[in-house]
Parts: structure tokens; sequence; C-alpha cells
């Protein structure tokens, strides 16, 4: 075993799309720089082996390493704030003073800093008003009795 211009230009391809996941995260480059370095690991230990069957290798060794991450490292975790980045679902069920009537079955309702548009049956100004779902950005809400 003896150390190649093709194992070299391997690491160097490894290396290159590690890096680019580090410059771009959330792209699955660092799978495909674990495949190369697998391939570079093979043409270490079979430094014969044709330049055709080492992108055949990189190709199916891609392949399989983002099917593994998809598999293993990608699901969907239960978590204690499932609506932590869900603002508007946040708000349903809170009450809130209408700051512009319902009038044709829109309005708009103030919360903290931002204004939202409502969906509802024809209000006044200032009555009280129950979030009950969200579609979209617009929320629907029903008179607070």
């Amino acid at each position: 075993m003896h150390w190649d211009m093709q194992a070299t230009a391997w690491a160097v391809v490894a290396l290159l799309l590690i890096a680019a996941e580090v410059v771009a995260p959330g792209a699955f480059l660092l799978w495909l720089g674990i495949a190369a370095a697998a391939v570079c690991a093979i043409v270490f230990v079979v430094p014969d082996l044709p330049l055709v069957w080492q992108m055949v290798a990189f190709a199916v060794l891609s392949a399989l390493s983002i099917l593994a991450y998809r598999r293993w490292f990608r699901r969907v975790r239960d978590t204690d704030q499932p609506m932590l980045n869900r603002r508007a679902e946040q708000l349903v069920g809170r009450v809130v003073p209408l700051v512009q009537p319902i009038v044709d079955g829109r309005g708009r309702v103030q919360i903290a800093d931002a204004l939202w548009d409502v969906e509802g049956p024809d209000l006044v100004v200032g009555q009280r008003v129950r979030i009950v779902a969200v579609h979209g950005m617009t929320l629907r809400v029903q008179a607070q009795d």
C-alpha cells in the first residue's frame, strides 16, 4: 500500500465538500464528503482501481450516506415546545381587543408590537375576540362573551 495521486485527489475532494458544508450549512455536502473520504480509503487499499469504478463507488456511497442521514439523523424529534417556530399558531386561544373593526369579515388586532389581520363576524373596535384558528398569517376570531 502506498499513497498515490488518486487517493490524494479523493482526500482533497472530501475536504472541499466538508468545508463547503461548513460554509453552507443545511445542505448535504457533508455526506458527499464522507463518501469521498471512503473512496479515498478504498483507493488507498486498492491503488489500481480504475477511475470509472472509483466514480461508481463514489456515487453508490454518496447515495447510501444520504439515505443513512435521512433515515437516522433527520427524524422529527419530539420537543417540549412544539410551537416554537410557529408564531401565529401560538396565539390560538388568546383574547385580544380589535384595533380595527371587522367589516365584511376582515379586521385587525394588535398583539404586542405586531398588527395581525383577522377574519370573523362583523364586530366593532374594542370588541374582545378569541383567536380560534390560523389561516396562513390571518387569524380567525370569534366574539368573546
